[in-house]
């Protein structure tokens, strides 16, 4: 960040190295055309952004959410999930657990119905409209509990809620007892790529509560996970395999 430069004392002290160990780095560094001396100081050339790029190209879109949740997990202690869309469904692409409250067991490609699950509604909201019509009129909503909505028109005005919000909350449609918050997941691009949820019990106070105490760490997690995104989008294209949504 010093556009001048850094001096050796001053590299030494930043790095906690020795003033020895520090020049023979920086030299070693000058040598490899990484940096420059200039008089007494040491400025960064542009190759060195080499030096990140190798470890960063094998980086997928999920190694980079990863750590992201894990984090978002210690916050909250809830458990925390990644889905794309999937035709008429969403699929987990990635997960850290806490304490299992779902009967059944989630896993990497676990699919459930787009309608009835938050990640599902605000992948639903950034579709473009025509996209999100599509989708609409020909989905067919069962009663999975007393609470799903099944009416696709409400649906439709969930999804648009969705939409403006910005996050969807969907309580206990899906299991009963079971309460999720979702949040989009954006590329560089600012098109929604995925949906990034987090997994409570309903009855760990209201819906209101839960929206207080869980959106803004969802959506900070969800604005890291976009920031490391478009910085790995930067330098190279995810493959097929590893493409958000595909």
């Amino acid at each position: 960040a010093q556009g001048g430069g850094m001096t050796l004392s001053a590299v030494a002290e930043a790095t906690g190295l020795a003033r020895a160990t520090a020049r023979r780095s920086l030299l070693t560094l000058v040598e490899l055309g990484y940096a420059e001396a200039d008089g007494r100081a040491f400025r960064p050339l542009p190759r060195v952004l080499e030096l990140g790029y190798a470890p960063l190209a094998e980086l997928g879109f999920t190694d980079i959410a990863q750590p992201h949740m894990r984090e978002l997990v210690r916050t909250v202690h809830e458990s925390a999930s990644l889905a794309v869309l999937d035709g008429g469904d969403i699929r987990y692409i990635a997960r850290v657990p806490t304490v299992r409250i779902m009967s059944v067991n989630i896993t990497i490609g676990t699919r459930f119905p787009a309608y009835a699950t938050s990640m599902g509604r605000v992948l639903l909201a950034g579709l473009d409209a025509d996209a999100r019509a599509a989708h609409l009129a020909g989905v067919r909503p069962e009663p999975l509990t007393l609470h799903t909505v099944t009416d696709v028109a409400e649906l439709a005005r969930e999804v648009e809620r969705a939409a403006a919000e910005g996050y969807a909350l969907v309580d206990q449609e899906l299991e009963e007892g079971l309460r999720s918050l979702a949040v989009p997941v954006r590329d560089a691009r600012g098109r929604v790529v995925a949906a990034l949820n987090v997994a409570t019990h309903a009855g760990r106070g209201t819906a209101e509560s839960a929206r207080g105490e869980l959106l803004p760490a969802l959506r900070a997690t969800a604005a890291r996970i976009e920031a490391d995104l478009a910085t790995a989008s930067a330098h190279h294209a995810l493959g097929a395999g590893e493409r958000v949504g595909a």
